[in-house]
């Protein structure tokens, strides 16, 4: 059994701090939003209404908290990972969505009982006032919002549409924060809860506008980053070699991604996350892509000198998060991507065994690289075909633990199809594995 160094049990710790400080900030917020509602500036007309502004008043504070989610924060994104935020984000947004039908309906509902005239008819009259006519429309958008983000729904639409049905979100939490400040009294009881109720938002403000505006800004002016070659790796997948000024000031490593625009080539609004297939190397950048979508099965025709706009590096699907001195790695399909830019890192060092899973060999992308860097660096690769039946589970507890042995004493990476992700990360739990050693990059942002 290999040794594990000191240094090597480093990494489960900022993952525990950065769980705890989230936490923190969680509970410690909610204890402040309970004690504004309950000593309001002005006291409810009934229960209803009080009921309403409840729901209201933690609304808004759900819809802070998903803006730091969404943010991009270096110090959570490098410790958990895009992946998990993005699946907090949705179950945030689908909170959010509930909120929003039950805030007016209960402020409707008392109104209505106020006024004594029925609950249809208090919505016009309230229309009538700009800043709720303003909190209509947000809660239309997020109604709208969340029905295409339903899986369903989300099936039926590309990445690049879907995205830009997301730009909604920004234009909603426009028009909440100025419903608020027209209509929010559970945080105007006195200067403090002002202060208070404002510096959140400022923080939550002005954390997505540095973290989605400003630093992607910053960067791309200094990289300068253009397509330097366009690779053909099969009938339907491309490398695309980027290269720029210093990039190794980008501090990107392998395992992560990057959200990619190629000007000219989509609309600006349209971005797609594609993971490193090669380990950054300070002069070039390598993403390779399966011909899925409108934009990705375009990357063929990417002319030489095509200006790019990247954000990023993003993700915690790295070398860093190891735990142990050994590693598996396990890809499937396209999914191959980050497990090959492993592979090639440094810092992956010990005793390596790679598992590729694909329906057949002529799927198996960049499998030449792959057994190349696994010669020169002792790594053993498996690659794992055939369609899955009930005779080939290449992933079921008994497969894994005859192909590794040793399984519950590595860190294991997993990249692939939700559904084969998923598959992987039961029977790791099935063998046992401990959960600080399971690291899993689905992309959830595109899927």
């Amino acid at each position: 059994m290999i040794a594990v160094s000191p240094s090597q049990t480093r990494p489960a710790a900022p993952v525990r701090r950065a769980h705890l400080a989230l936490w923190i900030f969680l509970i410690a917020n909610l204890v402040i939003v309970e004690l504004m509602f309950a000593t309001p500036a002005t006291p409810a007309h009934n229960t209803l209404t009080s009921i309403g502004r409840f729901l209201g008043l933690h609304l808004a504070f759900v819809m802070a908290l998903q803006l730091l989610l969404i943010a991009r924060l270096p110090f959570l994104d490098r410790r958990i990972g895009m992946d998990k935020l993005t699946t907090w984000h949705r179950w945030t947004g689908f909170t959010i969505f509930w909120l929003v039908l039950l805030h007016p309906t209960f402020v409707l509902l008392g109104y209505s009982k106020l006024d004594q005239i029925s609950f249809f008819a208090e919505i016009s009259n309230l229309a009538k006032q700009m800043p709720v006519l303003l909190g209509m429309i947000a809660a239309v958008l997020v109604v709208v919002v969340a029905g295409l983000s339903v899986r369903i729904a989300r099936r039926k639409l590309s990445y690049e549409a879907w995205h830009t049905v997301h730009l909604l979100v920004y234009v909603l939490v426009t028009l909440g924060i100025v419903h608020q400040v027209y209509e929010g009294s559970a945080f105007k009881a006195n200067v403090l809860t002002q202060v208070y109720w404002w510096g959140l938002w400022a923080f939550a403000l002005g954390a997505l506008i540095t973290g989605r505006v400003l630093t992607p800004l910053v960067r791309n002016a200094r990289h300068q980053l253009k397509v330097a070659a366009v690779v053909p790796e099969a009938d339907d997948v491309v490398s695309v070699y980027v290269t720029g000024h210093d990039l190794g000031r980008l501090d990107a490593r392998a395992g992560q991604f990057f959200l990619w625009r190629f000007l000219g080539h989509n609309r600006w609004w349209q971005v797609n996350p594609w993971s490193l297939s090669a380990a950054p190397d300070g002069r070039s950048l390598r993403l390779t892509a399966k011909g899925i979508g409108t934009t990705s099965a375009g990357l063929r025709g990417l002319p030489i000198g095509t200006k790019v706009f990247a954000e990023g590096p993003y993700g915690a699907f790295t070398s860093a998060r190891r735990v142990t001195g050994k590693s598996l790695l396990i890809a499937g399909g396209i999914g191959v991507t980050p497990i090959r830019s492993l592979m090639e890192d440094e810092r992956l060092t010990g005793d390596v065994v790679v598992l590729y899973r694909v329906r057949d060999r002529a799927e198996a992308v960049l499998l030449g690289e792959m057994h190349n860097i696994a010669s020169v660096r002792g790594q053993h690769l498996h690659l794992l075909t055939g369609r899955t039946t009930e005779s080939n589970q290449p992933f079921s507890p008994a497969a894994l633990a005859e192909l590794v042995p040793d399984i519950v004493e590595r860190d294991v990476f997993v990249c692939g199809p939700a559904g084969m992700t998923d598959a992987v990360l039961r029977s790791l739990r099935e063998l046992k594995v401990p959960a600080q050693q399971l690291h899993a990059e689905v992309f959830r942002l595109a899927s």
